[in-house]
């Protein structure tokens, strides 16, 4: 008889933990020792070979929410993306990159990829005609973010992962936004999972971590570059984050429910021109939301009038925290091109629609009462005179 399919809060909750053999505690023990035997070892144990007990256990509750064979922790979101492209990128390869992504990821690829000799193209959109329209002779990998950091594009996972093995090609997502409460792209046919576990796994804007999730063999070989790089998470960090994810799924659904509030409450707001919220009827995605995610994801984007100060916006908010990252528990807004964005021209950053005027808000757990009248009094004080 098969065992019975876990849910996502018992993963969440259970799966990964390192048991206490000794004193029987509830919670995982530390072992933060940077040394291990290594006589009669089957295991040679060391930090950087991400391969401690608590690096090791973890690393199972992250493949487990996204039903991946295998997992790994890194020292940052983009430690992991890092690892995964250059794994896979050699040089004379080419990536296809989806134009729409984190800024820091995009920073990464225009500042390094042609010392490593790696040749890129950015689509001119986000649909699957733009994906194959990139495509060469010496491809080797397409790598996507969705919904995208800050607008909420969305890409079509099954279709992408459709497009990647019919050329041979490694897919790759940051499924940062989402998480795997939310979608599970390794489902729909996409290779490599990645996140920046600072945002919703760690969920208490108090640790700096980076997962990838995959197959063992391509888990493998992502291991064997990492291992040389050094990007590994200390153990300290690591049982931080998976205290922090046992509420994972409970956090992300009274986030969500949230966010689906204030996203209709903005839109009807006459100080706002656009939101950008896949959950929204309005977003051009929405159809596609509703079929490879499971909610909508606490994360959206509105475009603020040009009647209004952005800058005096943000300062005049009392409980909502004007910050750099996003997806703790506490709600937080940031200005794109002030801040996650700001290392791009500001051509670059108008051709992905990202104005001086764009906030992107992550929304917390916070009672939507209390985050409405907060943004109505900060707008009441940044009006433009």
């Amino acid at each position: 008889m098969s065992k019975q399919k876990k849910g996502q809060n018992t993963i969440c909750t259970h799966t990964g933990g390192v048991d206490d053999p000794i004193f029987r505690g509830a919670v995982s023990p530390i072992y933060l020792s940077t040394s291990y035997d290594f006589l009669d070892q089957e295991t040679k144990r060391y930090p950087r070979y991400f391969n401690t007990p608590n690096q090791e256990h973890l690393s199972k509750k992250i493949a487990a929410l996204e039903d991946a064979e295998a997992g790994m922790l890194f020292s940052s979101g983009l430690a992991a993306v890092s690892a995964v492209m250059l794994s896979f990128l050699k040089s004379g390869d080419h990536a296809v990159i989806q134009n729409d992504i984190y800024g820091g990821t995009r920073n990464f690829i225009e500042s390094h990829f042609e010392s490593y000799g790696i040749q890129y193209s950015f689509t001119k959109d986000l649909t699957i005609n733009a994906f194959k329209d990139c495509i060469q002779k010496n491809t080797k990998l397409i790598y996507v973010e969705t919904p995208s950091n800050p607008l909420l594009k969305l890409v079509d996972l099954f279709a992408i992962a459709k497009l990647a093995k019919t050329h041979n090609i490694i897919s790759a997502i940051d499924n940062t936004f989402a998480t795997p409460i939310v979608q599970k792209p390794h489902t729909l046919g996409i290779d490599i999972i990645i996140h920046s576990a600072t945002k919703y796994f760690g969920g208490h804007s108090d640790i700096s971590a980076g997962a990838i999730a995959s197959s063992q063999k391509h888990i493998d070989k992502i291991w064997d570059l990492a291992k040389d790089f050094g990007g590994n998470l200390s153990d300290f960090s690591v049982w931080m984050l998976e205290r922090s994810m046992k509420t994972l799924g409970i956090r992300v659904k009274a986030q969500q429910k949230n966010a689906k509030k204030l996203a209709r409450f903005l839109e009807q707001h006459p100080a706002v021109n656009k939101v950008y919220y896949p959950g929204l009827k309005s977003h051009e995605d929405h159809q596609l939301a509703k079929i490879q995610m499971k909610g909508f994801g606490a994360m959206l984007s509105f475009e603020l009038s040009k009647s209004y100060d952005t800058v005096l916006f943000l300062k005049s908010l009392q409980l909502i925290k004007p910050s750099m990252s996003l997806a703790g528990v506490e709600s937080t807004m940031i200005l794109p091109a002030l801040a996650s964005h700001a290392l791009l021209s500001k051509s670059e950053r108008l051709a992905q629609g990202i104005t001086d005027q764009l906030i992107r808000f992550s929304v917390g757990i916070e009672s939507k009462k209390d985050l409405i009248y907060d943004i109505e009094h900060a707008l009441n004080l940044s009006q433009k005179k």
